[in-house]
């Protein structure tokens, strides 16, 4: 059986993750010995905050239609008890878009909650 020598398969892992700690900072950048515990730490909290960003833009919508609710006289408790006595199906990241950037036809949606 003839002999193995693992250089290539080394020194590609080796390229591979010090490309993927490339810009991070001091010697986690450059050194194995640093670079492997720095890479897994940044899955880790990557992997936590893809979920964490699912409840700050959920609560950052609520605050956006709030905000756009109190201008018309209207707290955000009674326009969604009113939307959904109205059947009007929007989901809460439209509802913050159209308060956003549409603020006509956020004013028509309100009139129809309040009737």
């Amino acid at each position: 059986m003839p002999r193995v020598k693992r250089g290539v398969i080394h020194l590609k892992k080796r390229k591979n993750l010090l490309a993927a700690v490339k810009g991070y900072t001091h010697r986690r950048k450059k050194t194995i010995k640093l670079a492997r515990p720095a890479m897994l730490k940044a899955g880790v909290n990557a992997f936590r905050d893809r979920r964490a960003k699912k409840r700050t833009f959920r609560s950052l919508w609520l605050i956006q239609i709030n905000a756009a609710c109190r201008e018309h006289g209207l707290s955000y408790s009674r326009f969604i008890d009113g939307l959904k006595k109205a059947n009007i199906a929007i989901d809460r990241k439209i509802l913050s878009e159209l308060a956003k950037n549409h603020a006509p036809v956020f004013a028509k949606i309100i009139e129809k909650v309040k009737a």
